[in-house]
């Protein structure tokens, strides 16, 4: 008589990490049950086990079974980059859309706690968050006034409505150097990478948080992160590479804030073969010249078997994953934050800078304190040329995010679905609507078919937004 189904869980009340990971790992060559190995492990046992085998011998996936839930306060938006690059992690921090922030909620970094330049930058930050507080009020009665009270609505729901309508504008003044909170849950395998990534960040305030998670993560998987160390090719590289971009290119402005640089032209044949291989027998060459073969209205027919069925709450299928393209961005820093939140994708973004211009929210006008945003960005941009000579690295802490980002994307179409469906929605920030529904526009153009199966009801033109939202975008 075959045994009987069993599915439960291995309780980190009952169990420390490392011993979950060991008990997981153990399976491969034992016949007992995962509750009998973790019974008969102890935390010395454990941790023989891992410098054996994970640090001895390599198998560094053992580790990720070992989960940690880290809390992150107090620690700068700029810092925040380099914590959530990591791809395969889990992030919430607090929004700048939701929130507001304190006059002394700002980061000063070592590199620019002292002398003329931290007179500068201390003072340039606190001009930055007087006049966030100074528009907070106003942004709010300009949003008032277009979107009055409704009959029903009590004051606290009122507030929750449009609260993120006038923060959302206030927050281009935030610089990089605001403090967030932020909750990280990863593996040990993948915490392990990102200790030695912020370890070998050139700014102190990163090098320092990689200590500190370092010795937290230590305390629940003393052996899976003990060896995590600075990359001296992760050092090296990058300041050969900063060196050479730096001297063979200057900082030009974009011709344009969005260039699709690359698709494959071929994909809707792709896509349709791999869906019809995925459930049939053929070899996908086979499929390929059933698509090729296959006349308009057949592979609109096999395009729609594919994606037509989809609900608002289902993920397309992965074979969309088949199609892939490469965007050239130049976005504000505020939307930018937002985008980078899409880590499966490919993202390749450049150092934050004050070269690239601002934007410009339509409301400041509306709620008359465009003086106030453009005298406070204006000096932001002044103080950052004056540091960057000095702190490379570090000037970027007083970019606010109404700043442009220049950075790459590489996508598949699953993944576009995903991320223009949901930065499309009413809901999102206008900057990354604007964003969203020109990349909709871009992926339309090219393959028309499959991007049709976007669900797009009632989403407003790139340029319309644009119009609405802005005066100017750089």
């Amino acid at each position: 008589m075959p045994a009987e189904r069993r599915i439960y869980l291995l309780s980190p009340r009952a169990h420390d990490p490392e011993t979950i990971a060991v008990a997981f790992a153990k399976t491969s060559r034992s016949p007992k049950s995962f509750d009998e190995i973790a019974s008969e492990l102890s935390a010395t046992a454990s941790a023989e086990f891992h410098e054996k085998w994970v640090v001895g011998y390599g198998h560094a996936s053992v580790a990720e079974h070992a989960v940690l839930h880290l809390a992150l306060e107090n620690v700068s938006r700029l810092a925040i980059e380099c914590i959530e690059s990591n791809r395969l992690a889990s992030y919430t921090e607090k929004s700048t859309r939701y929130q507001t922030w304190a006059q002394d909620g700002y980061h000063v970094p070592v590199e620019l706690s002292s002398g003329s330049s931290g007179k500068l930058y201390t003072a340039t930050c606190d001009a930055l968050f007087a006049a966030y507080e100074q528009v907070l009020p106003p942004l709010r009665l300009a949003i008032t006034e277009q979107h009055p009270r409704r009959t029903e609505e009590s004051s606290t729901r009122y507030e929750a409505r449009i609260r993120s309508m006038y923060v959302d504008v206030a927050r281009y003044l935030l610089p990089a150097s605001a403090l967030a909170n932020v909750g990280m849950t990863a593996n040990a395998r993948v915490f392990e990478g990102a200790i030695r990534k912020m370890l070998s960040h050139p700014l102190a305030e990163v090098q320092e948080i990689g200590e500190e998670v370092k010795t937290v993560a230590l305390r629940e998987t003393p052996t899976l992160v003990k060896y995590a160390a600075p990359s001296q090719f992760m050092i090296d590289t990058r300041a050969d590479l900063q060196l050479r971009a730096r001297t063979l290119a200057g900082t030009p402005r974009p011709a344009d804030w969005l260039t699709l640089t690359d698709y494959e032209k071929d994909a809707e044949t792709k896509v349709l073969a791999a869906s019809l291989y995925a459930f049939g027998e053929m070899p996908f060459a086979q499929a390929v010249e059933v698509i090729v073969q296959a006349n308009p209205a057949q592979r609109a027919e096999i395009a729609a078997a594919a994606l037509a069925r989809m609900d608002r709450f289902d993920n397309p299928l992965r074979e969309l994953e088949h199609a892939s393209y490469a965007f050239d961005c130049t976005i504000d820093q505020g939307a930018y934050f937002e985008i980078k939140r899409h880590r499966l994708m490919t993202q390749t973004p450049q150092a934050l800078t004050a070269a690239l211009g601002f934007a410009t929210p339509r409301l400041l006008a509306d709620a008359n304190v465009l003086a106030i945003y453009n005298t406070a960005m204006t000096a932001a941009a002044s103080c950052y040329s004056t540091l960057v000579g000095d702190h490379p690295h570090a000037a970027a802490y007083v970019v606010p995010n109404g700043f442009n980002r220049r950075f790459m994307m590489v996508l598949n179409l699953r993944q576009a679905f995903h991320l223009c469906e949901l930065r499309s929605a009413p809901n999102a920030h206008f900057a990354v609507r604007r964003m969203a529904g020109r990349m909709h526009e871009m992926i339309s153009a090219v393959h028309p078919l499959l991007a049709g199966f976007m669900r797009w009801t009632d989403r407003p033109a790139w340029q319309s937004i644009e119009s609405d939202y802005f005066t100017s975008t750089c």
